[in-house]
């Protein structure tokens, strides 16, 4: 049975280490996305060629795409460089955007940096999922499963290697 608008649904939770300082980790993530992001992760009409956030609690989260449209599917609700990013993820379990940020879930990411000053552990937690009604365990899952935000903190940790 799907749950409903008022039943919770389980956060997905993920933690990658890297080797970068928690600003330089907090920056990779965030304002240097594009250089990490897969091409073949966006919602917009036409393929993406960059995907964008603006470093701003309230600013916008999203993709400029071949055809010299944007595609919007987040907003940031806490900027907090080095420590902590929340945006709320706008994308409805159709895999289109959400306008309503009462029916959008919402991810945390914090970076830690760790004793030798030279690894961050990040944390990434995805979480509101019933906010999206009865697709809310579809969205879960989606995010959770392969190409989800196991792999794409991997396609990030890499990127930290090469930086």
């Amino acid at each position: 049975m799907a749950p409903d608008s008022t039943e919770s649904v389980a956060p997905v939770r993920k933690s990658i280490t890297v080797r970068a300082s928690q600003a330089d980790a907090f920056h990779i993530f965030t304002t240097d996305m594009d250089s990490w992001w897969p091409r073949s992760h966006h919602i917009g009409k036409s393929p993406m060629k960059r995907v964008i956030i603006e470093e701003k609690a309230g600013g916008r989260c999203y993709s400029e795409q071949e055809d010299n449209t944007e595609c919007d599917w987040g907003s940031v609700l806490t900027w907090d460089p080095p420590r902590q990013f929340v945006f709320a993820w706008q994308i409805t379990p159709q895999w289109q955007f959400e306008p309503d940020l009462a029916k959008s879930s919402e991810v945390e990411v914090t970076f830690t940096a760790l004793d030798d000053g030279g690894t961050t552990r990040v944390d990434l937690e995805h979480r509101h999922f019933e906010r999206h009604g009865a697709g809310a365990a579809a969205m879960r899952l989606g995010v959770n499963s392969p190409n989800g935000w196991g792999d794409l903190l991997s396609l990030y940790a890499a990127w930290t290697e090469k930086t």
